[in-house]
């Protein structure tokens, strides 16, 4: 990111920018605004340091995967973010 983001996170939480949506399907369909799917993937923005004994594994610039409806949605800046538990986390692309 060309900003600094302004937020650090605590323990084992994690701050990801989503992904853009999907405009158009592979086979060229331009999918309307109502149909669109949340996206599942993002960059990490940040990280908390981790637990006591359990250091965090990702760190700022992984691309990762995450369910459909974890973490918490925030804007910062205008920037759409979600943070959310490392363990929300189902792998590193």
């Amino acid at each position: 990111m060309a900003n600094k983001l302004n937020i650090t996170p605590l323990h084992d939480r994690v701050v990801v920018k989503p992904a853009a949506a999907e405009e158009k399907t592979a086979g060229g369909i331009i999918i309307p605004d109502t149909a669109k799917e949340k996206p599942q993937r993002g960059e990490v923005v940040a990280a908390g340091p981790g637990k006591k004994d359990e250091p965090v594994t990702v760190k700022a610039g992984d691309t990762v995967l995450y369910g459909k409806y974890s973490g918490t949605e925030i804007s910062v800046d205008g920037q759409d973010f979600l943070i959310m538990r490392e363990s929300d986390i189902l792998a590193i692309v």
